[in-house]
């Protein structure tokens, strides 16, 4: 595959995952007792792995279009949607409730057609 797709929105395959050894499956809380002993509580996370795919100016630039259809999809009630990777991985997503779509023309102009090139930032919740 040589693109991502979310939702049936395909997107550039240079679209880079940011962060993505950034977050810990495994999570601890330390507290000390009323004695003074360390106690150290562990689980394991189960969801709410953040995925941020980001073009930049070298690439991963996406058309207008894409940013309308990722805009539609980000209003979508429940909202869950899968993320397949170019590279063959799958992950059930929602859109993060902050900013979850940011596009930037890659250069200014008053009146962009649906072709017109933008550089996007998609921030994803693994559920």
């Amino acid at each position: 595959m040589a693109f991502h797709l979310l939702g049936g929105v395909s997107l550039p395959a240079d679209m880079t995952w940011t962060g993505e050894f950034d977050w810990p499956t495994v999570i601890r809380a330390r507290e000390y007792s009323l004695t003074g002993a360390l106690i150290v509580d562990s689980g394991q996370r189960l969801a709410g792995r953040p995925i941020t795919l980001v073009g930049d100016v070298s690439g991963g630039w996406i058309p207008r279009t894409t940013v309308d259809a990722l805009r539609v999809l980000a209003s979508e009630l429940p909202g869950q949607f899968v993320l397949q990777l170019a590279d063959g991985r799958s992950f059930n997503v929602i859109f993060d409730a902050d900013e979850p779509i940011r596009a930037e023309p890659i250069f200014p102009i008053a009146d962009p057609d649906g072709a017109f090139w933008y550089v996007a930032t998609i921030k994803l919740i693994e559920v």
